[in-house]
């Protein structure tokens, strides 16, 4: 399988993501744990069904010490054990973001408050942030059908 149009030569997408790219760089600087934002990652990728970010985060994810465990529960976490309360609320409005033409009212109050409840100002602008870029990332690589298997921890950084 073949892309069908390669982002990483391509001179538009190059420099959309050199952009996008310094986005995430500032998010790694925030005070948002690591590992929340990987597994925020790997869902919103595994519910848009985008490969390359799914292997991605997982290889990214194991690479900085998480649990093969917690990756495989990571897309039945309502029912697992192994996530603390912050990292539900932050799969859940990871979920409600991702599916947002689902809700015709956006994402749910109660879904903000519960992740106010254990984020402050900085992490939540960072979490939305990642849900966001995220959300982008998976829709270029959905779009181009962007073959997954391949990556290499930290081959981006």
């Amino acid at each position: 399988m073949e892309a069908r149009l390669n982002l990483f030569e391509n001179p538009v997408a190059a420099k959309i993501f050199r952009y996008v790219n310094s986005a995430g760089r500032v998010l790694s600087e925030s005070t948002l744990p690591a590992a929340t934002q990987e597994l925020v990652k790997l869902r919103a990728s595994q519910i848009n069904g985008c490969g390359f970010c799914t292997d991605m985060h997982t290889k990214d994810a194991l690479a900085a010490g998480e649990t093969q465990q917690r990756l495989h529960l990571v897309a039945a976490w309502r029912e697992a054990k192994v996530f603390t309360e912050a990292e539900r609320a932050a799969l859940e409005l990871a979920e409600e973001g991702t599916r947002i033409a689902d809700a015709a009212g956006g994402v749910p109050d109660e879904v903000w408050a519960n992740a106010a409840k254990h984020y402050d100002e900085e992490q939540l602008a960072a979490l939305v942030a990642a849900i966001a870029l995220i959300n982008m990332y998976n829709r270029f690589n959905v779009l181009v059908q962007q073959p997954a298997g391949d990556y290499q921890p930290g081959q981006f950084g």
